[in-house]
């Protein structure tokens, strides 16, 4: 059964079309409207509204866990936000060929390694992921999409992914100074995760984009961690190498030891007449 969505679409068509056509009754193309709508008419998701003339779907503070099911592929401008949603499912935009707005913010989203943005349509021109539990993101996460994106206010782990994010993402301008490192990832000389659990980085709580304005280069932190932590690693393990042979050595050394000791221990063995002594004997 079609929505209000697909009835005001048909009596927009009858109501322009019924004057022109003489000699056909308005019920009888009203009749015939349904029948040539009824194969493209589309529900509309339950806890939402839909408005045809702006191809609108309204889903906001709806107590949605999840995208829903069944969004009209007309849709232009859809609403998510306000509801409780975590994840989003790969596909769950890659019919939405006509989508343009894109809604999402006070959520709770935490994650996109599902790769969902990489699908939205190339119309798109505004994505608000504002207000929600995302932490890390990366260029692949939103694919080759120009959207204007909303990503403020929410608790952002600045390293280099992220870094390369806000280079390639087209940012909304009046948003920018939002987008906050709760934590950051630790350059060298920083105290350790093991002895100040509490520390989140020198650079939490300072907007991203000044802090690569003014220099800061968080994959250059990142490498220089990484090749410290290489650094100590092969010592410890060339220090176990070391270790080990020295205690092999001392091992055997005991061992050749012992076994000299015993062999000095052993009764000399008593040497047998021979024919020679004896004849040596009798002159």
């Amino acid at each position: 059964m079609c929505t209000r969505w697909c009835v005001e679409r048909r009596a927009n068509i009858s109501t322009n079309t019924a004057p022109k056509i003489k000699g056909v009754s308005w019920l009888h193309l009203l009749s015939l409207c349904l029948v040539l709508w009824e194969p493209v008419c589309s529900q509309c998701p339950e806890s939402c509204s839909c408005q045809w003339d702006t191809a609108t779907v309204s889903c906001t503070d709806a107590g949605l866990h999840e995208v829903p099911e069944g969004i009209p592929l007309e849709t232009v401008s859809l609403h998510l936000e306000r509801n409780f949603i975590r994840t989003i499912p790969e596909n769950a935009f890659s019919e939405l060929v006509h989508l343009r707005d894109l809604y999402l913010s006070h959520n709770r989203l935490d994650s996109l390694s599902t790769g969902a943005m990489r699908h939205l349509g190339p119309e798109l021109r505004l994505l608000d992921l504002s207000h929600n539990q995302l932490r890390q993101a990366s260029r692949e996460d939103f694919g080759s999409t120009r959207a204007k994106t909303r990503l403020y206010h929410n608790p952002w782990h600045c390293d280099c992914s992220l870094q390369e994010l806000m280079e390639t993402i087209n940012l909304e301008p009046e948003t920018v100074n939002g987008i906050i490192c709760e934590s950051s990832v630790r350059g060298v000389g920083e105290s350790s995760r093991w002895d100040d659990p509490s520390s989140l980085g020198e650079h939490a709580g300072q907007p991203i984009v000044k802090l690569l304005d003014s220099g800061v280069n968080f994959c250059s932190l990142q490498r220089k961690t990484t090749d410290v932590a290489m650094l100590v690693t092969m010592f410890v393990w060339f220090f176990m190498v070391i270790v080990y042979v020295v205690y092999y050595v001392r091992q055997n050394q005991a061992e050749a030891r012992r076994h000299l000791e015993y062999l000095k221990s052993l009764p000399s063995p008593k040497k047998t007449p021979t024919e020679t002594d004896t004849l040596s004997t009798g002159f």
